[in-house]
């Protein structure tokens, strides 16, 4: 039975994800940010026996030692924060706290594994980006550039590990957009900051009545396709490098890098 620790598993994809490998031969580390969410994960999975529940903060340094002593045969790198506003006015603290976890941490936690993988000469480590990384969103540019440099990063880093003789894999995961209630708490945070005194202040009334609509014409329910993708990402003996879904949004992307940049 291999193990397979997931971060950032408290809700959303991840769940679905942990809800499809429960029934398959793994043991899964449920990891989460807070001891509330610990609390809440262990009553969700109480009566699965191949469930861990564990918190880890991936910003934190001793909750990132506990994996030393877990022998971990996939990492799913899934941890991730996000705040909106435009780079202009944005507080930099949103902004380095945003790059901190969702880049910084994510591949601090890489480094500690993959060197217990080459060592094994086994694994796989699975990084969830964004199809938000490969073109410009108004007022998600730091969210967008978090994923834009995990993109860049993992892609570097699955070229490197083909100039060392391992068998370990690297899969890059880019979801487009489904509603979990991640994007809703991006376009309601930078409210806190743009304000009647913020720079789009004229904007802010027709940005707060169509941007919730936008998203809701755009995000799908219906998660099914990114967990068969992140599923077949963990659990295929030969996986691709590059997942995308939905595939309506990956042409989107690819018409406008054609059209556009």
């Amino acid at each position: 039975m291999e193990n397979v620790l997931i971060t950032g598993a408290s809700s959303g994809i991840a769940r679905k994800v942990i809800e499809r490998l429960k029934k398959k031969n793994y043991h899964i580390y449920v990891t989460v940010h807070t001891e509330k969410q610990l609390e809440l994960a262990k009553e969700r999975y109480r009566n699965d026996s191949n469930v861990t529940c564990l918190k880890l903060d991936i910003t934190n340094n001793r909750d990132r030692k506990q994996l030393d002593n877990i022998r971990i045969d996939v990492l799913v790198c899934n941890a991730a924060i996000g705040y909106g506003g435009s780079i202009a006015e944005m507080p930099m603290k949103r902004v380095r706290d945003n790059f901190e976890v969702n880049v910084f941490s994510n591949f601090e936690v890489v480094q500690l594994v993959i060197k217990q993988m080459i060592k094994r000469n086994h694994g796989r480590i699975v990084m969830i980006s964004s199809l938000a990384g490969l073109i410009p969103v108004p007022f998600l540019g730091t969210y967008s550039a978090t994923k834009a440099s995990i993109n860049m990063l993992t892609t570097s880093l699955y070229y490197e590990l083909k100039l060392v003789d391992t068998k370990v894999k690297l899969i890059l995961i880019e979801p487009g957009m489904y509603h979990t209630g991640f994007n809703q708490v991006m376009i309601e945070n930078k409210f806190d900051f743009m304000n009647h005194q913020s720079l789009f202040r004229e904007e802010l009334e027709m940005i707060k009545k169509y941007e919730p609509k936008i998203y809701r014409l755009l995000e799908t329910n219906n998660l099914n396709s990114i967990v068969r993708k992140i599923d077949k990402a963990i659990t295929s003996k030969h996986p691709k490098f590059l997942y995308r879904s939905r595939i309506s949004q990956v042409i989107g992307v690819k018409l406008y890098q054609l059209f556009f940049s």
